[in-house]
């Protein structure tokens, strides 16, 4: 009897499942959201997180003051457009790489616009180097000064941009903090090990660049011709790195002397800077951007009348009234390092506005961006004597300063 049935139950599955059969199901790929669990998240996050309090930096009033606002206001001579640095230290590659375009097309009329990048990634490993020769006492940043441009172009040559932009595939704008980070923690875990072997160390800080910017390339092809990157500076650009020269002027070494410029950014302890009294300074590089000479400039871009929506910078009288600025004043700031070596910029233009010199600077920094026109900042001659400190330009528009160092 138990077996009938079964025997029943075992026919009876069978004849369903026969007439009824299970429907086949799929699986897909989903992203996976708990709604609930999302909105007690943000709960949560509401309660834990702290008010933020508002942060307020003492400046200037501009208000009611007659300032430049356009470039038309200005006589300025050929450069590429401004791009942006994004979030890197590069400023000196970006404003050097750019005066030196505008120097190609003053020379031989020839527009190009060439790779930042590769300039900062052999700036990089020669850093890296030298941190190893001196066991670790020697700056490693991402900041430089104008004549490391010269510098690694002498050893490395130069491309176009359109050959190395240094951005990885789909990337737009650069960041290099996590590159840096990696590179600095890198070479602090070689200097606590003593781990002082050159070649291992460069290799490993050129992996690191690879990964984040991408290897650059030993040739370039130019009009059909494979050159590498030192015969297309030589042969094609065809620009004398020797005849640009370094002006400073600070009271801390002697006037009328090659220096070095004392400050982090001139980690290889460059000496070739030519000291100047402060009015020399102003009279040459007035002069120079007058003639048609376009100016690397270097210095300070943090104070009360330094502002990114009226796209100034100005020596407010509350600092400092204008007939008082000299170079006693220049030197106390830089001494009290109130006045840093903060940012490299282009000057690239001139005018004159109620008796006053103004400059049009062409900055890669982000603040230039904000407002129109984006990529250039208007200087009050004020400001450029009181907080930059040096500048590289062609040697034959300073030929008669430089006679004073050949006496």
């Amino acid at each position: 009897m138990k077996k009938t049935f079964l025997f029943i139950v075992i026919f009876l599955f069978i004849w369903i499942f026969r007439i009824y059969p299970q429907d086949k199901n799929k699986g897909e790929f989903v992203v996976p959201f708990n709604e609930y669990w999302e909105q007690l998240s943000k709960e949560i996050q509401v309660f834990e997180e702290k008010p933020k309090e508002e942060t307020k930096v003492f400046k200037m009033d501009f208000t009611g003051l007659d300032l430049p606002k356009s470039l038309s206001e200005f006589t300025y001579f050929w450069h590429n457009e401004p791009v942006s640095q994004g979030r890197t230290g590069t400023c000196w590659a970006f404003s050097t790489t750019s005066f030196f375009e505008s120097e190609i097309y003053r020379i031989h009329k020839k527009k190009v616009k060439l790779s930042v990048m590769y300039t900062v990634y052999w700036e990089y490993v020669e850093k890296a180097k030298r941190f190893v020769k001196e066991r670790g006492n020697s700056v490693f940043g991402e900041g430089s000064e104008a004549n490391a441009v010269k510098r690694i172009w002498k050893q490395y040559g130069i491309i176009p941009y359109e050959d190395y932009s240094g951005l990885l595939p789909g990337q737009t704008v650069y960041d290099h903090s996590k590159m840096f980070y990696e590179m600095n923690s890198y070479l602090e875990n070689v200097k606590k090990l003593n781990f002082w072997n050159e070649e291992e160390v460069a290799s490993t800080i050129k992996s690191i660049l690879n990964h984040y910017m991408t290897e650059p390339p030993t040739q370039v092809i130019v009009d059909g011709k494979k050159m590498t990157p030192l015969e297309y500076l030589n042969e094609y650009l065809k620009i004398n790195l020797d005849d640009y020269v370094d002006i400073l002027s600070y009271m801390q070494e002697p006037y009328w002397q090659q220096v070095e410029y004392k400050v982090p950014d001139n980690w290889w302890h460059s000496k070739d800077y030519y000291n100047i009294p402060l009015d020399d300074f102003m009279n040459i590089l007035k002069q120079a951007i007058k003639n048609g000479y376009t100016i690397a400039i270097g210095g300070d871009v943090s104070e009360a009348g330094y502002d990114s929506r009226f796209k100034v910078g100005i020596v407010p009288t509350f600092d400092i009234p204008s007939q008082y600025i000299d170079e006693n004043a220049r030197q106390f700031r830089f001494s009290n390092q109130t006045t840093t070596d903060d940012h490299g910029i282009h000057l690239v233009g001139y005018t004159t506005k109620n008796g006053v010199e103004w400059f049009l600077i062409k900055d890669s920094g982000a603040g230039s961006k904000n407002v129109e026109p984006r990529g250039y900042y208007f200087y009050h001659e004020d400001y450029i004597k009181l907080k930059m400190m040096d500048y590289m330009v062609h040697k034959d528009a300073v030929s008669k300063i430089l006679e004073k160092f050949n006496k």
